[in-house]
This record gives structure tokens, sequence and C-alpha cells, in this order.
């Protein structure tokens, strides 16, 4: 049978979807941190309860997301001011046009009429539309006068949300890697306005297999690297349904689903897929007619799209065109020539089932006949591990299907690493698989897979080592690229697997926060010699610098983000000023490294610092020149430099090859210190699966609540700074075990 038609026996869901009587009924249990364990009867009552939970903790940050998805921030907001999009933030008005033309598209109303895989299933619906009701619940019971978060409190944009507002958070989560990086370019922005880009989401993730653990069964170590402000923060939460589901981990905002986790039996993660969600289309317009485009020499009009948004002053008319690809460019757009948008994510809910089943699969196998079934992950690599040791990587996530043969022929020109393909023929349209659930995408035969008994690792990179002693090559190059240098943090993880596998969990734990600098440990040595021979250097603005004391303490230092790295900060400010322009102003990437790149070597080159290249100099004595012109103490410390709200934070970046990376939004200041962290590890998760149950540790690095009046606003941030961990608490024994267990009944 197809893929499309044909659901196995063991992912589809089974039990309960809704309450027969049409009641709701849950139980919210809080451990410690806060964390909720939502017990239910059926799938719509644990959508009640997780959304009750979630409101309790995070009403405001949902609140305000529901009026971004509707596209009426300009009303409330003004339409100047940017947007709450953590990952790309835009004014107002552009963020509102963009929606609003997506609810005027159809787009949704399309996808909710299909049936599974296709359209939700009837037990996501449930989960959605009982997640509405809980959220409600709680702001209808606790009025939005008396909201516990100051930051929303009586505020008129605050109401209740819709299943709507749900499903366009899901699919405007899918888009994240495509259509929602296009808002100015497919509405046009005012002269003037530039898009602020917002912290990259990342990950690192290890599927530790039976012969790289002491115990012989499976670990997993998930490190996500998304925003730590915003509708993108993860909630940690358990969602039990006796007999049918039971599944903990991190469940993005605003969703009713645990994006990763684990179960009795299995753990996955997720970690952001090196492959292409889009193409642009390069249209050739017809003469005389900037709406028409030639596709096979035959003249199409272009769509048009009015959109209209109410601000507080008036009322603003927009308008968009579309063409057979998607949504045609306002940026780029000529006499001759205009750009389309293909997001092969423009109309995909499919991956929200897929968690679902993926929660329910016992093992490896299930889970990958799970991500065979709906073949819906919208951006991300999958890696996974079972009780048995079974390691699982893949990039099973949604593809535009464009063969190298047919690259070869279509690609114009490509913008960064996307492909522009020739709008003016069809045979430059995507192609598709027999084995893929909907056309325009690749089929899980043509995905980069791997199966092992030692481990699977990712931390962004392409899928060409997910495992070094078996590097794979033989996909698609829109999946990414092969035999290409890869980044410090990617060489990093590796070498930790190599260096301290058989694992244990606490080796495991101990591992993920060492806190290794790579760039210091294949650096440090060649900056020492060329202060020992020149002690004294010239800055860019000309002065004489003497770098000689600062050298004593980066010898001195431990090569360490810890929070006392003393030398920590000084070394971030050389090691990212090496990347600079030329005089010229042309880019000059990795000309510092001694020991160029060798594919036939690429965990251990680059290495070393050529000390005859200039810009080694210049960004010595300018790092130096700083902290001496600023009275900055060269022991500058990451607990003195970096933090988020009152906590300071260990950590150091990922262009210095840091594993569990930080990142701020902005240099370092006079004071000495940086803007508050915004992005790095988010939801860290070590567990161990056994036949006597999981074993999770895991740090919600941020902590559970964006409410800076709730308890745990940044409780378990402090546990973060300190590289601590809760000791999870999965089963009923454990969760009644604790001495500070709540819990709220809910019958509705």
């Amino acid at each position: 049978m197809a893929a499309s038609t044909y659901v196995p026996a063991h992912v589809q869901h089974h039990g309960a979807v809704a309450a027969p009587d049409g009641r709701y009924a849950a139980d919210i249990r809080r451990t410690e941190y806060g964390i909720p364990h939502i017990l239910a009867k059926d799938h719509g009552s644990l959508g009640y309860g997780y959304g009750y939970a979630f409101a309790q903790d995070n009403l405001c940050v949902m609140a305000s997301w529901a009026i971004t998805l509707r596209g009426e921030r300009s009303r409330y907001f003004g339409p100047e001011a940017m947007s709450d999009d953590p990952a790309r933030p835009a004014p107002n008005l552009v963020s509102d046009v963009y929606y609003k033309s997506i609810h005027a598209s159809g787009v949704l109303r399309r996808v909710l009429a299909g049936t599974a895989p296709h359209g939700p299933s009837k037990e996501l619906r449930a989960l959605v539309d009982g997640y509405v009701a809980g959220y409600n619940r709680y702001l209808g019971d606790t009025g939005v006068d008396r909201l516990p978060d100051p930051t929303c409190r009586g505020k008129d944009w605050v109401g209740p949300i819709t299943a709507t507002d749900v499903w366009m958070n899901l699919l405007d989560l899918g888009q994240l890697a495509g259509s929602s990086q296009f808002k100015e370019a497919i509405v046009g922005a005012e002269e003037g306005d530039e898009q602020e880009r917002g912290p990259a989401p990342g990950s690192n993730g290890w599927a530790l297999g039976r012969e790289a653990t002491r115990s012989g069964h499976g670990m997993l170590l998930a490190d996500p690297h998304f925003p730590w402000n915003g509708i993108r923060r993860f909630y940690q939460v358990q969602l039990t349904i006796p007999g049918v589901l039971d599944v903990s981990g991190g469940s993005l905002y605003g969703t009713p689903l645990v994006q990763i986790g684990h179960n009795a039996s299995l753990a996955w993660t997720h970690t952001v897929s090196h492959a292409q969600r889009f193409t642009l289309f390069k249209l050739d317009l017809v003469k005389g007619d900037r709406t028409s485009y030639l596709v096979d020499g035959r003249a199409e009009p272009m769509g048009r799209q009015e959109v209209t948004v109410t601000t507080r002053d008036s009322v603003v008319t927009r308008t968009l065109y579309t063409s057979r690809y998607g949504p045609v460019l306002a940026e780029g757009w000529s006499d001759e020539s205009a750009f389309a948008l293909a997001d092969v994510n423009a109309a995909n809910l499919r991956f929200a089932d897929e968690w679902l089943a993926m929660a329910a699969a016992r093992d490896v196998a299930g889970l990958r006949e799970a991500q065979e079934t709906y073949q819906g992950m919208p951006f991300v690599y999958t890696l996974a591990t079972d009780v048995a040791g079974t390691a699982y990587f893949a990039d099973a996530s949604a593809v535009p299907h464009v063969t190298d043969a047919q690259a070869e022929r279509c690609v114009k020109q490509t913008m960064g690493e996307a492909y522009v393909l020739d709008g003016s023929t069809s045979a430059c349209l995507w192609g598709s698989d027999p084995d893929a659930v909907e056309p325009g995408i690749f089929g899980p035969a043509r995905q980069p897979r791997m199966i092992r008994a030692d481990y699977v690792a990712n931390a962004n990179a392409s899928p060409w080592l997910t495992n070094p002693e078996a590097p794979l090559s033989d996909y698609p190059r829109i999946y990414g690229n092969v035999r290409k240098q890869l980044d410090l943090r990617t060489r990093v993880g590796l070498d930790m697997i190599d260096a301290n596998r058989p694992f244990t969990l606490e080796k495991l734990q101990s591992t993920a926060t060492g806190k290794r600098n790579l760039s210091a440990e294949i650096a440090r040595a060649d900056l020492m010699a060329l202060c020992r021979a020149e002690p004294v250097l010239t800055a860019s603005d000309g002065r004489r610098v003497k770098v000689r004391p600062a050298c004593k303490v980066l010898a001195r230092w431990d090569a360490h983000a810890r929070l006392d790295s003393e030398g920590a900060v000084l070394w971030r400010e050389f090691f990212t000023g090496l990347d600079r322009p030329s005089p010229e102003g042309e880019p000059q990437p990795n000309i510092w490294w001694r020991v160029k790149f060798d594919p036939e070597r690429p965990l251990t080159t680059p290495r070393g610092l050529d000390r005859n290249q200039p810009v080694v100099s210049l960004a010595l004595a300018d790092a130096v020149q700083f902290f001496q012109d600023n009275r900055i103490p060269y022991t500058l410390t990451p607990a003195q430099a970096q933090r988020y709200g009152s906590v300071p934070l260990p950590g150091c970046t990922e262009g210095e090859g840091c594993f569990d990376r930080v990142r701020m939004r902005g240099p370092l200041g006079a004071d000495g210190r940086y803007p508050e962290v915004d992005t790095g590890s988010s939801f860290m998760m070590a567990v161990e699966l056994t036949p006597r149950g999981p074993r999770g540790r895991t740090v919600l690095t941020y902590s559970l609540s964006a409410n800076p009046a709730s308890p745990h606003h940044a409780d378990q941030t402090v546990l973060f700074s300190r590289g601590q961990w809760v000791t999870e608490r999965f089963t009923e024994a454990e969760i009644k075990a604790d001495p500070r267990l709540t819990t709220t009944t809910l019958r509705g």
C-alpha cells in the first residue's frame, strides 16, 4: 500500500480520544522545581490539564504570541515596534501583514480538512481542543486583572485563545527554517527598516548504543540550543494516559506535545538539520507586465492578495503576490525578473502526529516506522536509542525533492546555501519519490540514515560524520555537504565521545557540562609563542600595546569556560577577533590556521595559529587594548561577564569550539559585561534506559516560568550555573515519593 494511506498498527494511536460524556478530567501533579506531570484518562483531558498547567506558568508569553499569529500587533503595540518573534523579529506592521496573508491564503483550513497522515489525527485534534480549553479555564478562573505575571496583568490584549491559534503556532513552528525567515522579503520593508536576526536555533545530540555504555543499554544526551526568551522556549512536562501514553521531556511553548524526550524504553532528541527547507524560483516576467511570468513559454498571471491591518491610528492595506511556486518576494523584483519562495513546510502539520506516534513507540524500530508513516519532521535530524542499545540517526525531515542532476540543470544561482531554480520551465519543479507521503519531498529510501551499536552524534553539521567510523556520503547535496571543514563545536563533541566511552549516566552528565574550549586546546600554544617573541604589538589604530601581562593570564588559564575560569573572556575576545575582513573589506575565513583543513583528517584539522598572518597579532593587540582602555582585568571570568537575569553563567560561544554554548546579542561592554544571554543550551536531558525503567537527569536552563514573580523563574537557572541537574521523576512511585508533591484536580 502507498505510504499515504497505510498507518502501521503499532504506531496508530490507541485508547480514548475524548471522554464519553464530553467532560474533561485531569490531575496536575507538580514535583520539585514546579515540574508538572499531567495524568488524564483521554487525549482531550490530557490537553486540558496541560493547557491549564502551562497557563499557570507562562500565560503572558502565549497571550502575546496569539496576537502575533492573528496579525494584530500593530493594533495593540503600534506598527513600528518589533514583534515578539524570538528567532526572526520584524516590525509589527510587517509581521501583521505576513500572518494575515497566511490566514487569507486558506492553507490552514485546507490542512485541517485532511485526514491523517496528511491532516491531524483525531487524537491530536482532541489534544489541541483540550489544551485550549484548559488554558482558557485558567484565565477564566483567575481573571486578567488578577494574573500573577505583571508582564500582562490587566492588559487589554490578553484574552482567551482558540484552536486556530494553536494550529497556527504549529504551522509557524514548521516554517521556522523557511517562510518565517522571509517576512520582510515577502511583505516589503519600509525604507530604513532592517529585520533583526534573533538567536539561531541549534543543538547537540548523542544517541549511545550498547557498545558505548557501561551497562550495555541505550543512553541519550539531548542539548537543544533554542532561544531563552519567547515562544520558542521549552517547557518541561510529563504526559500520561495510563496504558496509552507516558512520555516526559521538553515541549515547545504553545504546543501540546513533547518534542524531545523519552518514555519507558525509548529516548530521542533532535538537532537542526543542514538540509535546505526551501528553494527560490527565479521568474522571467512578461515584457511590459510585472505581474505575469513565463512558464514553458506561456504567460501565467500572479495571484493577488489584498491584506488589511488595523493599527492604533489607521487601517493599512498592502498588496501581496503569489505564484504557482509560492509567495513572490517584494525584494529583488525588477521589470525583468522576480523571485518566488517555495517552502517545503508551507502546508505541513504532519510532524505533530509524528511526535505523538514517536512518544508511543516502544523502540527504535517503532520510532522509525512512525517517521516513515508521517514524514513530517520540519527542520531537524532525529537521534534515538532504546533499552536494547540500538542507536539511530536520520534526517527524516521534509526536504525539497531536488536531485543533484536537477540542481545541475536548474540552479540559476544560490543565495547563501539555498538553491535558486529556473522558474521558467516546469522541468525544474520539485520531483517526488514513490515512497514519499506527499509529492515534492524525498521519500525515506533517499534520506541519510544510520543504525549503530556504538553511537551517533550531531551538532548541526551535515550527516557526513554522524559517526566518523562510518561516514555518510550517499545522499543528495541538498541534505548537506561532505568532506567539508567541521565547525569546532562538532569536533569537540566527537572528541568528548571518543575520550569518555564507555559511558555511565554520571559520566555522561559531567562530560556534557565540562566547559571545554577547543580553540584554546588547539591554538593557545602558538599564541604563547607569539607573546614570547613579540611582547609589544601594534593594534588596528596604530597604537603599540604591551601584551605580555595578558599573555601570562592566558598561559595560566585552565582552557575551560567555568564560572571562575580566569582568562576565558580575554581568550574569547582575541579568538573571535580573528574573524575579520581584509583591509579591502573582503572576508578571509580561516586564514589564521597554521595547519589547514585536510578532508582526510577532519577531526584534527585545522589547528594551530599561523603567526605570520597579521590578523593574529592584530586580534591579540586589539583585545588587550580594549581591556586596558576600559580597565577591565585580564582575569575577567564568565561569572563576572555573562548573566541571565541576576544569575551568573558559565560557558563560551560556538565559534570558540564550546559544546554547551551560550550566546549574547552584542559585544563585551566597557563595563566588562556582555548583554544578557539569549540562547544556548536550553533543555538538557541525560537519560539511561534500563529494563527496570529510565534513569533521567534534566535541567531547564532558563527555568520553568517566564513570570518574574514565580518561584520557578530562575531556580533551575541557578542549578545550570552550578553544573547541577534535576533527578527526574518518571514512575508513579518516584512522583509520589516527592515530599513537595502538590496535586491539582481539574474537572470541566
